[in-house]
């Protein structure tokens, strides 16, 4: 149910991407007096159709509230929309929920103290769909104080909501590991299909099994996190010798059929190392250790 907005702090939002809209939106829906502005100007419409207010410059937009919300492409962009609005920024609260590095991150947070800025980095880990519901999940790290004044008006971007501490990098360091581990799942399920189609296996009898081997990973995980945290690789069943003969045969299997091997071969490349190095008899989390290390020359 829509909130009046009597007492609901004003808010602006610069970027009206997917994500952007559904920000705008999530606020709107929560009672907050928003204002947006994008360089199309036409991606306000909707918005403004539901009682937005559409700024014509950054600016003016930030000048309409104490807080400021920027989702974009990259750090670049964020740079090009809030470095001339730096004046109407001072003494207001920035918060960037752009994905990009840790380092650059960093850099946002240094040229907003330099302008007297108050910035907050964020992370936002769930699709648009999710956005102003129970399943979002925002990541936010930067100063502490502006996190905690504007607290209550996050909370309508959705219910899982985190402070991460004061580093201004700690956001975007969850997000760039987080989407590790996603696109390299992501790919290794693609793979995954075409292998199998290759093989005359149709993707929609082979997905069952597929989401039985994904049902897999929390438990993985949490022993993985235990192994790299305390730094021992002991391992209690498979050992990583036995996972690279397995990825050997996917790689096989996989240039039998002509298929493309070059993730599979880079991840062999990584176990095979560690191998080499006297570790094979390790649980697979040691390759922690080994992509941390330094490779020799070629």
């Amino acid at each position: 149910m829509t909130m009046t907005h009597d007492h609901r702090v004003p808010v602006t939002v610069l970027g009206l991407g997917p994500m952007g809209q559904a920000l705008a939106g999530a606020f709107l829906d929560n009672g907050h007096p928003t204002t947006v502005w994008n360089r199309t100007a036409g991606k306000a419409d909707d918005l403004v159709a539901r009682g937005a207010t559409r700024a014509d410059t950054p600016a003016l937009a930030v000048e309409a509230a104490p807080l400021t919300v920027v989702c974009v492409i990259d750090y670049d962009a964020v740079h090009a929309i809030v470095e001339p609005a730096a004046g109407a920024l001072r003494g207001r609260t920035l918060v960037n929920l752009t994905a990009d590095t840790p380092e650059r991150a960093r850099g946002t947070a240094a040229w907003a103290e330099e302008n007297g800025v108050r910035y907050l980095d964020g992370a936002i880990m769930t699709p648009t769909e999710t956005i102003g519901g129970p399943e979002a999940v925002v990541l936010y790290s930067g100063r502490e104080d502006a996190y905690l004044e504007h607290r209550a008006t996050l909370e309508a971007l959705g219910a899982g909501g985190v402070y991460l501490g004061e580093e201004p990098g700690r956001a975007a360091s969850y997000d760039v590991a987080l989407l590790d581990l996603f696109w390299t799942s992501m790919s290794g399920l693609v793979h995954a299909f075409a292998l199998a189609s290759a093989e005359g296996v149709p993707a929609r009898d082979l997905a069952p099994f597929a989401r039985g081997i994904g049902s897999l990973l929390p438990i993985v995980i949490d022993d993985f996190a235990r192994n790299v945290d305390k730094g021992d690789h002991a391992a209690d069943t498979s050992a990583l010798v036995s996972a690279l003969a397995g990825m050997d045969h996917i790689a096989h299997a996989s240039r039998a059929r002509g298929l493309d091997t070059g993730v599979i071969d880079a991840a062999r490349a990584v176990a095979r190392r560690a191998v080499e190095a006297g570790h094979g008899a390790d649980s697979f989390s040691r390759l922690t250790e080994t992509i941390a290390a330094p490779t020799s020359p070629a």
